[in-house]
């Protein structure tokens, strides 16, 4: 997969963001960009959060499918999952709102789909984060390799038939929306713990870089879609109690969301990381119309089904920002 600068192989790792359907949206229009480019199918490294796992386990899961990003499209245009999954979740004694989310993206994504069925495409990562250890805990599979889920500090084991839908659900589970996923001992058999939980992976990273910076990985090129919620001035800043604790989780993502791009920075510059290409939703340097920063950031970051303006602006303005970063910092990926 990788591409060919100067006659040597370089490989392309693109990393995902949270952020709900938004996000999705956002990296379909970064999907599409690079297939115009002729680099979607350079891509090596698939490392994702959150909505960036809705949108990136399909894409690998449907490697080889000619219409994949139109069926993603039309997912995201047509699907509303929130309201039901929470309501289902309440009402059913038997299965938690986590396990109607995972059940929705089975039924409508991944039918019945594990790790094994990503092996054909890129290394992927669906990330979310450990209750048990506050790490980033990661379902990895492709490039034919061995697919296995775990984390640094407890260990990674191998599991074949982990599904799909379960894998990105737990990188969704924004709280205090959905519970956490248990994963007991018979599915992840480490030491010290009987189980863990895990919860949205925008937590830990929302942006989920780690994996690009894997010696296993070696990636030359890290291209970050971000389209996370930006944190804007407020002129009339919230004293509820309940309001202020969600908007101090904002202000703490918001601090490691900057201080992940200055790592990027600072190793590449370091010469001990690949070269990096971020854009933020946010960011006007780029847009193709004026306004469609402001636009998009203002679109919600939920699991409803998203209108023809918002589709049409949120695919428009990533594949602007993707293309005004690779022309004005790494032309060389344009042949």
């Amino acid at each position: 997969m990788a591409v060919q600068i100067n006659g040597e192989p370089k490989r392309i790792g693109l990393a995902l963001s949270g952020g709900g359907f938004r996000a999705a949206a956002f990296h379909l229009g970064t999907f599409l960009k690079l297939r115009e480019l002729k680099l979607l199918d350079k891509v090596d490294v698939l490392t994702c959060v959150s909505g960036g796992s809705i949108a990136g386990a399909f894409l690998a899961a449907n490697w080889n499918s000619a219409d994949v990003l139109d069926r993603l499209e039309n997912y995201l245009r047509t699907r509303s999952i929130a309201v039901s999954t929470v309501i289902g979740g309440v009402l059913d004694p038997f299965h938690s709102r986590l396990d109607k989310l995972a059940a929705a993206y089975d039924r409508d994504l991944f039918n019945g789909g594990t790790l094994t069925t990503l092996r054909k495409g890129p290394r992927i990562y669906l990330n979310s984060t450990s209750l048990s250890t506050g790490n980033m805990f990661t379902c990895v599979a492709g490039e034919q390799g061995r697919c296995e889920i775990g984390e640094w500090e407890l260990g990674f084991h191998e599991d074949n038939d982990f599904p799909i839908s379960r894998a990105v659900a737990a990188s969704s589970a924004f709280p205090p929306v959905f519970p956490p996923l248990r994963v007991d001992r018979d599915k992840y058999p480490v030491a010290d713990v009987d189980y863990v939980t895990l919860t949205d992976g925008g937590v830990y990273d929302n942006l989920g870089v780690n994996p690009l910076f894997r010696e296993r990985n070696n990636v030359h090129y890290a291209i970050v879609s971000d389209a996370g919620k930006p944190f804007a001035i407020d002129e009339t800043p919230t004293d509820s109690g309940t309001i202020v604790l969600k908007e101090t989780i904002s202000i703490l993502m918001e601090q490691v969301r900057g201080l992940q791009f200055e790592r990027l920075r600072l190793a590449y510059k370091a010469q001990v990381g690949p070269k990096p290409l971020w854009y933020s939703i946010d960011s006007g340097a780029g847009e193709q119309q004026p306004g469609d920063a402001v636009f998009a950031s203002a679109i919600s970051t939920g699991l409803s089904k998203l209108g023809d303006a918002e589709m049409r602006i949120l695919k428009r303005h990533a594949g602007s920002l993707l293309h005004h970063r690779i022309k004005n910092y790494a032309p060389e990926l344009l042949g």
